[in-house]
């Protein structure tokens, strides 16, 4: 792998999980609006947008996308479930358990599935990496903190949710890669995915759509998820895999519910303990030891 491209995709995660870490905080400003709702105009439009960019390339390498079908559906239906279970995992547990377990399990999910396909070899640097990374996950996750305690009833509930999120996010990540290794250019790969997705979230966006029209918050907020995060945020997230592995994305992606919590102890009005902050700090040189580059042997 050539070190200028890896560097490329290394920084498009990164400013990909900076921009989905600002989704949790976008929704906390229509808490009357429903997680699935959320979740199902985000990723929808996000995806349906994507799939239009890439129209063109689509349709050119239509018989490559048949030919390997069983990667892009299992990808569509990663995509469609992902949003519904991370958003209400937000809901009903808080944003910055939800997001941290969501996004905390996935690198490790992610390794699981490649390891039993034989895409991933264990070494030293990232096993150190993945520990430091899933302890600042768990000391940030159940750090003391003063979220609405009211969500907590369904805590264990949002908890398990959370990583179903983090299982769906590790299998579209891992099966638009496998596109992309197939000879699929990432435009198409990511757009005919997401695009798929986004249509099996259309019946959630008919059927509860109709409170977004209830004030113009609630349309600001659907707009800004779908165009930013999701759209632009996943724009980066395609160039990325096309160039590191799936594993080493999803474990990028740990910054995610660092900038979540900021966001929430900046916006939303939450706090953090000492205990927190030394759950981002080991976060943080998880990054390090992820992204840097391995010692020739």
């Amino acid at each position: 792998m050539q070190p200028i491209p890896r560097i490329l995709g290394v920084l498009a995660v990164i400013l990909a999980s900076i921009l989905w870490g600002t989704t949790g905080t976008a929704a906390t400003f229509a808490p009357s609006l429903s997680p699935l709702l959320v979740g199902a105009v985000a990723m929808g439009i996000g995806g349906i947008l994507q799939c239009l960019l890439a129209f063109t390339q689509i349709v050119a390498q239509r018989h490559l996308l048949i030919k390997y079908y069983n990667l892009l559906i299992l990808g569509a239906v990663a995509v469609a479930i992902y949003p519904l279970a991370f958003y209400t995992s937000m809901r009903w547990s808080g944003v910055t358990i939800g997001t941290v377990v969501s996004i905390g399990s996935a690198p490790i999910l992610s390794v699981i599935i490649e390891y039993f396909n034989r895409d991933f070899r264990l070494t030293k640097q990232w096993l150190i990496g993945a520990i430091l990374g899933l302890l600042g996950i768990l000391l940030l996750s159940f750090s003391d903190n003063n979220t609405e305690y009211l969500v907590y009833e369904h805590l264990i509930m949002g908890i398990f949710l959370g990583i179903v999120a983090g299982l769906t996010y590790a299998l579209y990540s891992w099966s638009a890669r496998q596109l992309m290794l197939k000879g699929i250019s990432t435009k198409s790969a990511m757009g005919a995915t997401f695009g798929c997705g986004g249509l099996l979230l259309m019946p959630i966006m008919m059927v509860m759509g109709a409170s977004l029209f209830d004030s113009f918050t609630h349309l600001a907020v659907a707009a800004y998820m779908a165009t930013i995060p999701m759209f632009l945020g996943y724009l980066c997230y395609g160039f990325g895999l096309a160039n590191i592995p799936a594993s080493t994305a999803t474990a990028i992606t740990l910054l995610e519910p660092v900038i979540a919590t900021i966001l929430a102890i900046l916006i939303v009005g939450e706090s953090l303990s000492l205990i927190g902050w030394l759950g981002i700090l080991l976060i943080i040189i998880c990054l390090i030891f992820i992204t840097m580059p391995k010692k020739q042997q």
